[in-house]
């Protein structure tokens, strides 16, 4: 089965809760709440981070978020936008992220990063399976 075979309602049903998934990184990061974060990962997941740290499942995600998310956006947030889905088969996608961190005042603050979520439908939930978190510099 591919993802040609997907009708349009369930097409647009699948994006928006795509869309939600990536809404609750956004309020996690936002709100520095690693238990949330944590639960958007499917239990096997892989995570490299921005500077190329590479996490093996839900528990080392989970350790390095506890350490590093709390504190992390007392100088500004951080916005996530979705870009592009594409969806390999009906139960995965690929999703391009645009990340956009802005001082408490909203104004671009640093670096902008584009992420890439490998999505997986489980049980009817889309989790996050493998993802790699990529900073954009000028060149």
């Amino acid at each position: 089965m591919n993802a040609e075979h997907i009708d349009e309602r369930t097409y647009e049903t699948d994006i928006e809760a795509i869309r939600q998934v990536v809404a609750a990184v956004q309020h996690s990061q936002q709100n520095m709440l690693p238990e949330e974060f944590v639960g958007l990962f499917r239990h096997d997941a892989i995570w490299t981070t921005g500077h190329g740290r590479r996490l093996f499942g839900r528990d080392e995600i989970s350790e390095f978020t506890h350490k590093v998310l709390p504190g992390a956006m007392t100088d500004g947030t951080v916005t996530y936008e979705v870009e592009h889905v594409l969806f390999i088969r009906p139960d995965v996608a690929a999703v391009k992220v645009r990340q956009r961190y802005l001082t408490p005042d909203g104004e671009p603050a640093g670096s902008v990063g584009s992420p890439m979520y490998v999505m997986s439908k489980e049980d009817g939930r889309w989790l996050l399976t493998a993802c790699q978190n990529t900073e954009v510099r000028d060149t």
